[in-house]
């Protein structure tokens, strides 16, 4: 904020006379306004524990998304509907954004809480997302909460123990079911697809016979463009339709 201050405060002091002279000097102050600029929004995107909080393994970050069902939408348009809520980086942050969230079981619609790591979009082409999948739980309605909550406790807790496989999770909320999703970076890696299956049953306390979906983003990207045109583009609401579970 003082930067920006500071750059107002310079284009006032100038008092040339000479035209040429002016607009080298507004030339000068236009770039380090920019330059100013882009520096306060680094400051601003840098989320740190603070003083006597209890830093996280990771920064994470909220996102919600909403939208008119059987409405096609692309991966642009999609991407362009996820909005942002916030940025953590320690268990009191985090309590800090959830205590004022809706939960979903009060959600109405086709509506998402996405929670992914910092820097990692919850959408399939994001370079950490592209050559993993997910596990799908279907839930029936009324348990969304409770298990959205367990879910994002256990991984806020790193109790997965995959190292950094885990990107983020995903709760869907729909008319007749909802749906709770976690991604991983490695679908290749059975070994550590198999543990967060496990782990998964354990936090969320699942009965034996819970069926249980793992499914590819490739996967995912493949159904949807050979059951949709034109090719590449691959909306939500086919998604649904196709009972896939991409958010």
């Amino acid at each position: 904020m003082n930067n920006k201050f500071d750059a107002l405060k310079d284009d006032d002091s100038g008092d040339h006379d000479q035209n040429e002279e002016n607009s080298t000097q507004k030339d000068g102050e236009k770039e380090k306004t920019e330059r100013d600029k882009s520096q306060g929004s680094s400051k601003r995107k840098a989320v740190v524990p603070g003083p006597a909080e209890h830093p996280l393994q990771y920064n994470y970050t909220f996102w919600y998304s909403r939208r008119t069902p059987g409405r096609p939408t692309s991966s642009q348009s999609y991407e362009q509907n996820i909005k942002q809520i916030g940025t953590f980086a320690s268990v009191e942050q985090f309590w800090r954004f959830y205590s004022h969230m809706v939960r979903p079981g009060d959600l109405t619609g086709h509506s998402d809480f996405h929670l992914f790591k910092e820097g990692i979009k919850p959408m399939w082409e994001d370079d950490a997302n592209k050559n993993g999948g997910k596990w799908i739980i279907r839930l029936r309605k009324g348990l969304a909460s409770r298990c959205w909550e367990n879910l994002i406790l256990a991984m806020l807790g790193e109790q997965f123990m995959v190292g950094e496989e885990i990107c983020g999770a995903v709760v869907s909320v729909r008319f007749q079911e909802d749906i709770i999703s976690i991604w991983n970076k490695t679908a290749s890696d059975q070994a550590t697809t198999a543990r967060i299956r496990d782990t998964l049953r354990r936090v969320l306390n699942l009965p034996p016979n819970t069926i249980m979906e793992y499914k590819t983003h490739t996967d995912s990207i493949k159904v949807i463009r050979t059951t949709r045109a034109p090719s590449g583009s691959h909306g939500p609401a086919k998604r649904n339709v196709l009972a896939v579970l991409a958010l």
